[in-house]
């Protein structure tokens, strides 16, 4: 059986890859849509300062640090549930696998992406009270949010991809 720490340590760098590339995702799709590219972070910290925080179109410490760090701890809080169900580091699984088993153990983790990005969507549009979802939807087009999505479950799966790129070049 795995050590809790050793998914906790993969979730903290799965986790930053999906925050950081899911926070430029929303700060690009922030200044396409709204001018703005704190927009959708500052939107974010309606968690803690109500719906005042999804009006605010400057970069400041209050919102979009606050924001941005939000949005952070979700991704790791998402990568845990991936590291733990789905991630191959640390596993074995990469070492020594070539041609139809690389692809069998990469579709694991990409599927288990998909699955935990999905129950991410799920839970945070209609499961939990609106003070606590995303935020982005604020201030972004649903197509943005899809994308958005999107990236959070590549950031998810990123280090599993490098990892086995970097095997089948041994």
């Amino acid at each position: 059986m795995e050590k809790p720490r050793g998914v906790i340590k993969r979730a903290l760098t799965s986790g930053t890859v999906s925050g950081i590339a899911t926070a430029i995702a929303a700060a690009l799709a922030g200044k396409r849509e709204d001018g703005s590219y704190a927009a959708p972070l500052n939107a974010t910290s309606h968690v803690l300062w109500g719906d005042k925080a999804a009006h605010q179109d400057d970069a400041s410490l209050k919102y979009t640090l606050t924001g941005l760090l939000l949005n952070h701890a979700a991704a790791i809080f998402w990568a845990l549930f991936y590291e733990k169900w789905f991630g191959r580091r640390g596993t074995g699984s990469v070492a020594g696998t070539a041609g139809a088993d690389e692809a069998r153990s990469l579709a694991k983790p990409i599927l288990g992406a998909a699955a935990v990005t999905a129950g991410a969507y799920v839970t945070d549009y209609y499961l939990i009270p609106e003070r606590f979802t995303p935020g982005f939807e604020k201030r972004l087009s649903g197509k943005s949010l899809a994308t958005i999505f999107g990236i959070l479950a590549v950031g998810l799966v990123a280090c599993d991809l490098i990892d086995a790129a970097k095997s089948r070049r041994r």
